[in-house]
């Protein structure tokens, strides 16, 4: 492992000196692809660097326990068993770091949940699964914008899609795409039966420019008037817009924005970020098909979590893991159950590797 760490090491400092380079910080392509490679190495040099500190230290104090000086045994005694320990928990941490990461997980991500099968609560569920994932972006930092949204009959939300910027949005939650079933009492059934309904969730990496290269030759654009809530401007204005990718046929809409301009560049964003997840699929249901992964399959259409209201939990069938506190996990705590999935990936890319 010392020989890899090196290596790391060694890389480390090409990237940091190539980044110094006029030619390089002038090309934003390479530029931008350096500094992500920066920015990974660098976590692992930092903790190669305490690991290498905490080798010191216990080489320091096996000396110490081999001198002649009493006190300097006893006090080297003393510390070599807390040093043990915590070179054990840095050689984990490092380990963890070592594992391949997959290019897309430093992305911002577009999340995208759309109301199943059961009408009306199926919707109502999606804006309650939106609202917890909102909240969850708030706990850690993360901005959000609603790129477009198609209200429910009674509330909620058809579909709606949201962008997420901040730090390793998508490793995150990319975990989270999947079918969400969700068991409870509709407000609106009288008898008080329990209703399954289910809502899909699709998780995606945002697509930059310098991913996908799309030709205006090959674009074709629409412009109609947007519905909803917004009086005489929604009236009379055609700022809605719908773009249609020709190689692929995908169409996007969005309908946001006040003006057209602002709309077509938020429909370009979506329509990269379609173009993109269609490659970034293709790569997980590869690697899903060489070691099995119970969590990243690529299967969108999947059934990956039970929301049980009358009994307070929530299940998540990949890992088989339940959460007794469903109310909590609905506004947003949901960390442990992301930390789980997680370790369970990681776990099986170590199994792999090994």
């Amino acid at each position: 492992m010392i020989d890899k760490l090196e290596a790391i090491k060694g890389r480390f400092d090409q990237v940091a000196l190539a980044l110094t380079n006029p030619e390089i910080v002038s090309d934003n392509k390479q530029f931008s692809k350096l500094s992500k490679e920066y920015r990974q190495l660098e976590k692992v040099v930092k903790a190669y660097d305490a690991y290498r500190k905490l080798l010191d230290a216990i080489a320091f104090n096996k000396e110490a326990l081999e001198s002649g000086d009493e006190e300097m045994r006893e006090l080297a005694k003393e510390e070599t068993e807390g040093l043990h320990q915590q070179k054990e928990e840095q050689e984990a941490e490092i380990r963890n770091l070592l594992i391949p990461k997959d290019p897309q997980d430093e992305k911002n991500a577009i999340l995208e949940i759309r109301g199943g099968t059961g009408g009306d609560e199926a919707a109502l569920f999606a804006g309650d699964l939106l609202r917890m994932y909102l909240r969850y972006c708030e706990t850690r930092g993360w901005s959000t914008n609603i790129m477009s949204e198609t209200p429910g009959a009674v509330g909620g939300y058809k579909e709606v899609a949201v962008e997420v910027n901040g730090d390793d949005v998508y490793g995150i939650l990319k975990f989270e795409s999947g079918v969400h079933r969700v068991q409870r009492v509709p407000a609106t059934e009288a008898s008080g039966r329990v209703h399954t309904s289910a809502a899909t969730v699709a998780v995606l990496p945002e697509a930059d420019e310098v991913d996908v290269e799309i030709r205006e030759a090959d674009i074709k654009m629409d412009t109609f008037r947007s519905s909803g809530a917004g009086g005489q401007h929604v009236n009379k204005t055609e700022s809605a817009v719908r773009l249609t990718h020709i190689p692929t046929g995908t169409v996007v809409e969005c309908q946001e924005g006040r003006s057209q301009h602002s709309n077509r560049d938020i429909a370009m964003k979506m329509l990269r970020t379609r173009i993109y997840e269609a490659a970034v699929r293709r790569h997980e249901e590869a690697i899903a098909s060489q070691r099995k992964s119970l969590v990243s399959t690529g299967d969108r259409s999947a059934k990956i979590r039970t929301y049980n209201f009358p009994q307070g939990r929530v299940t998540d069938h990949r890992i088989g893991m339940t959460i007794y506190n469903l109310d909590a996990f609905m506004n947003g705590d949901i960390h442990e159950m992301i930390e789980a999935l997680q370790f369970a990936e990681n776990a099986e890319k170590l199994k792999q590797g090994a």
